[in-house]
C-alpha cells in the first residue's frame, strides 16, 4: 500500500483510482470555460476602460467642496469665489430629488455667496427699493437690472424668493418653525413665483427638509471621523480579541462539539417542558374566575392582547401546542440520533482538518483584500462617474431664431454669433448633466459598474472556496492522514483553481451576478412606484422581488456546493453542480442535520465572541473600568467605537467560521461520496475517519496474511 499511496489523493487530489468507469480527475479547460475566461477578461478590459474614461471626465472634489452652475467651487484660494464660501440654491426644492446622490449636484441655478440670507423677501417686493441692493447679491454676477421682473425670474437671474438660512457643510439651508402647526418663514406661509402664481410655502420648506437631511448626515460623518481617529488603535486591540476568541472557539469544538449539541438538545426540550407546566398551572389558576371560561370565537379580535391572557382556552392552546412540538422533538431525537452523531464527528473531523491546515485560518484575510480591491475600485469609479455632470446652458428667445434652444457659453454669449443672429436671445440654465454621448451614457455605465462589482465580487468568493475545498479534500482523501497531506494543501488548491477552473468560477458568479444586478434594479424601481396607486402594479414587484430573492438564495447554494465538486474532481461548472445536488438530495436528511447542528454551533460562537468583545468594549469606552478609565479617549459619540467593533467582532467571527463552515461542507459531501463508491475493500477502501467508521459500522478489510 505504501507504493500506491500517491494514487489515493496524490498530487490531483481525488479519489478516483478507485473507480473503473472513472479515468481521472478532468485538468484541461473545456469550450465552456475557455469562452468563460475570454468573456471575463474582456468585460475586465472594459471596467477598466469606464474607469479610465470616468477619471477623465470625474472630479471627485465636488463631493466635498459646493460648486455653483458653473463648476467652480466656493470658498477656494486662487479663485474668483475664494470669499464667496457658501453655495445658495435658487429652488431648494430640487435638491430633494434622489438624483442628488447620483450626481453630487442640484438641478437649479445655485450660486456662490458670501453669506446665507438672513431675512424673508421675494424679487417683486425688493425690486426698485433700497432692499434691492441686499437682494441681488444672490442673483447671478452681472446680471442686467433693466430687464422685466417677469424676464429675470424667467431667465433664472435671480430667486424668486430669499429666505432665511443657515450654513450646513457650506450650503445654504432655510431656517423653518411651525406655528399652530403650520410650517412658516418669519410670519409668511407663502409667496409670489414672479410669475402671477402664490405658492404655498410648505412646498418649499419641505424640500429643504429634506435636503437638509442628507447634508446633515455628511456634519455627522465629520464627528464620527474624529473619534475615529482618536480610538483607531484601541478598536484594532478588540479586533484582535474577537480573532484570539475566534481561533480559541474552533480549537475547543474538537472536544466540546458533543457536549454543547447535547446541552442544547436536553436544554430545548427542558424550556418546552417548563412552558407546558406554565401554562397548565396559569390553566388552573384561572378556573372559577369570572370571565375566564369565554372562548376565543365569542371574544373576537381584541387590540390588546393582554385580554387574552386572562382566558382559560388561550392556555390550553399554548399548552397543546408545546406539548406538541415536545413530542416532535423527542420522536426526531429518536429516530435522528445516529444522524445528530455523525454530524457532530463531522464537525470535530472538521476541527482536525482546520488544524492540519492552519494557514487556511489566514486565507479570509486575502479575500478581504481582494474585495476592498473591488469596493474601492468600484466606489471611485461610481464617484467619478456621479461627478461628471456640467451644466448646460440653452438659447432662449422670445421671437423665432433658429439659434433657439442650442448650447451656449453664458460667459461669451454676448459676444458669439447666435447672439448677433437673435439680438433678444439670453442664455439661460437649463439642466444639469450633458449633452454628449458619454453623458447620455452614464446611467448605463453605472449600471455596468455595478454589475461588474457584483461579478468579480462572487468570483473573489468562489475563488475562495474552491481553494479551501481542495484543500480540506485533500485532507480527508488522504488515506494515513496527516502523512498523506500534500505539502502545502492551501497553496496547491489555490495555484489549480486558477490554473484549471477560472471559467468555471466566472460562469458560476456570472449567474449570481445577473441575478443581484436584476433585485437591485428592482429595487430602483420599488422605489418609483412607491408614490402609484396601481395595487397590482405593487402587488407584482412584491412578488418578483420575492422570487428573485429566492433564486438568488438557491443559486449560492448550488455555488457553493459546485465549487466543492470543482474543487474535488476537476469537472466543469454544470457538471459539478448536477452532481452535487443530486448528491445532497440522495441524503437530503442528513443534509438538514448537519447544517442546523453546525448553524447552531456557529450561531453560539458568534454570539458569545460577539458579545464578550462588545461589553468588553462597551466597559472601556464609557470609562467604567476603574484600572483603564484614564485610558480611554475622549469621545464625541462613544456608540461609534463600540459599534466598530461590534461589526468588526462579528466580521472577523464571520470569516473564521466561514472557514470552518466550508471545512465542514466539504468532509460531508467527501463523506457521502465515500459512502457511495467505496465498499472497505482492498480495491475501494474507506477514507473516513474511524470515529464515522464506528457510527457506520463500516471496517476496512486488511489484506490477508500470507
Amino acid at each position: 500500500m505504501g507504493g500506491e499511496r500517491q494514487h489515493y489523493y496524490g498530487k490531483h487530489g481525488t479519489p478516483q483510482k478507485y473507480d473503473p468507469t472513472f479515468k481521472g480527475p478532468i485538468y484541461h479547460r473545456g469550450c465552456t470555460d475557455v469562452i468563460c475566461c475570454v468573456f471575463l477578461l474582456l468585460a475586465i478590459v472594459g471596467y477598466v476602460a469606464v474607469g479610465i474614461i470616468a477619471w477623465t471626465h470625474g472630479d471627485p472634489r465636488k463631493v466635498i467642496y459646493p460648486t455653483d452652475s458653473r463648476g467652480e467651487f466656493c470658498g477656494q484660494k486662487g479663485t474668483k469665489n475664494a470669499n464667496k464660501s457658501y453655495l445658495f440654491y435658487f429652488n431648494i426644492v430640487k435638491c430633494a430629488s434622489p438624483l442628488v446622490l447620483l450626481e453630487f449636484q442640484c438641478p437649479t441655478p445655485q450660486i456662490c455667496v458670501e453669506k446665507c440670507p438672513n431675512r424673508y423677501l421675494t424679487y417683486l417686493k425688493a425690486h426698485g427699493t433700497q432692499e434691492f441692493e441686499y437682494y441681488k447679491q444672490f442673483c447671478v454676477p452681472g446680471f442686467k437690472q433693466n430687464k422685466a421682473v417677469t424676464e429675470v425670474l424667467r431667465d433664472g437671474d435671480c430667486p424668486a424668493v430669499l429666505i432665511p438660512s443657515k450654513p450646513l457643510v457650506q450650503r445654504c439651508f432655510p431656517a423653518i418653525h411651525a406655528h399652530k402647526g403650520v410650517l412658516m418663514v418669519g410670519n409668511e406661509t407663502s409667496y409670489e413665483d414672479g410669475h402671477g402664481f402664490r405658492k404655498n410655502i410648505t412646498d418649499l420648506v419641505e424640500g429643504a427638509k429634506k435636503a437638509n437631511g442628507i447634508l446633515e448626515a455628511r456634519h455627522l460623518a465629520m464627528r464620527i471621523f474624529e473619534d475615529y481617529t482618536v480610538s483607531w488603535y484601541w478598536i484594532i486591540i478588540g479586533l484582535v480579541i474577537a480573532m484570539v476568541l475566534s481561533l480559541l472557539f474552533i480549537i475547543l469544538l474538537r472536544f466540546l462539539a458533543g457536549i454543547m449539541v447535547w446541552v442544547m438538545i436536553v436544554m430545548v426540550i427542558l424550556v418546552l417542558g417548563y412552558g407546558i407546566f406554565h401554562c397548565y398551572m396559569e390553566y388552573s389558576r384561572l378556573r372559577g374566575e369570572a370571565g375566564s371560561d369565554i372562548s376565543l370565537v365569542d371574544l373576537g379580535f381584541q387590540t390588546d392582547l393582554r385580554v387574552y391572557l386572562h382566558l382559560r382556552q388561550t392556555w390550553m392552546a399554548f399548552m397543546i401546542i408545546l406539548s406538541i412540538l415536545e413530542v416532535i422533538i423527542i420522536l426526531l431525537l429518536i429516530f435522528l440520533r445516529k444522524r445528530i452523531l455523525i454530524a457532530i464527528a463531522l464537525i470535530k473531523e472538521a476541527s482536525r482538518a482546520v488544524g492540519y491546515v492552519m494557514c487556511s485560518m489566514l486565507y479570509p484575510l486575502v479575500t478581504f483584500l481582494l474585495l476592498c480591491l473591488c469596493i474601492a475600485y468600484w466606489a471611485s469609479t461610481a464617484i467619478f462617474l456621479s461627478t461628471s455632470n456640467e451644466a448646460v446652458y440653452k438659447i432662449f428667445s422670445d421671437t423665432d431664431c433658429q439659434a433657439v434652444g442650442k448650447t451656449c457659453n453664458p460667459e461669451n454669449f454676448s459676444s458669439s454669433s447666435e447672439f448677433h443672429l437673435c439680438p433678444g436671445a439670453h442664455c439661460q440654465f437649463a439642466f444639469y448633466g450633458g449633452e454628449s454621448t458619454y453623458h447620455r451614457a452614464l446611467l448605463g455605465l453605472q449600471i455596468f459598474n455595478a454589475f461588474m462589482f457584483f461579478w468579480l465580487a462572487n468570483f473573489v468568493l468562489a475563488l475562495g472556496q474552491v481553494t479551501l475545498a481542495g484543500a480540506f479534500a485533500s485532507y480527508y482523501w488522504a488515506l494515513k492522514k496527516p502523512d498523506d497531506l500534500p505539502a502545502f494543501p492551501l497553496f496547491s488548491a489555490f495555484g489549480r483553481a486558477l490554473r484549471y477552473h477560472t471559467g468555471s468560477l466566472a460562469f458560476g458568479s456570472l449567474l449570481l451576478a445577473i441575478v443581484q444586478i436584476i433585485r437591485v434594479m428592482l429595487e430602483y424601481l420599488d422605489q418609483r412606484l412607491k408614490a402609484a396607486e396601481n395595487k397590482f402594479a405593487k402587488f407584482l414587484m412584491t412578488c418578483l422581488k420575492c422570487c428573485f430573492w429566492c433564486l438568488e438564495k438557491f443559486i449560492k447554494f448550488l455555488n457553493r456546493n459546485a465549487y466543492i465538486m470543482i474543487a474535488i474532481y476537476g469537472t466543469n461548472f454544470c457538471t459539478s453542480a448536477r452532481n452535487a445536488f443530486f448528491l445532497l438530495m440522495r441524503n437530503i436528511i442528513r443534509v438538514a442535520v448537519l447544517d442546523k447542528v453546525t448553524d447552531f454551533l456557529f450561531l453560539l460562537g458568534k454570539l458569545l465572541i460577539v458579545g464578550s468583545v462588545g461589553i468588553l468594549a462597551f466597559f472601556f469606552f464609557t470609562h467604567r473600568i476603574r484600572i483603564v478609565q484614564d485610558t480611554a479617549p475622549p469621545l464625541n459619540y462613544y456608540w461609534v467605537p463600540i459599534l466598530t467593533v461590534i461589526v468588526g467582532s462579528y466580521l472577523i467571527a464571520h470569516g473564521f467560521f466561514s472557514v470552518y463552515g466550508m471545512c465542514v461542507d466539504t468532509l460531508f459531501l467527501c463523506f457521502l461520496e465515500d459512502l457511495e463508491r467505496n465498499d472497505g475493500s482492498m480495491e475501494r477502501p474507506y477514507f473516513m475517519s474511524p470515529t464515522l467508521k464506528r457510527l457506520l459500522n463500516k471496517t476496512n478489510r486488511k489484506p490477508a496474511e500470507s
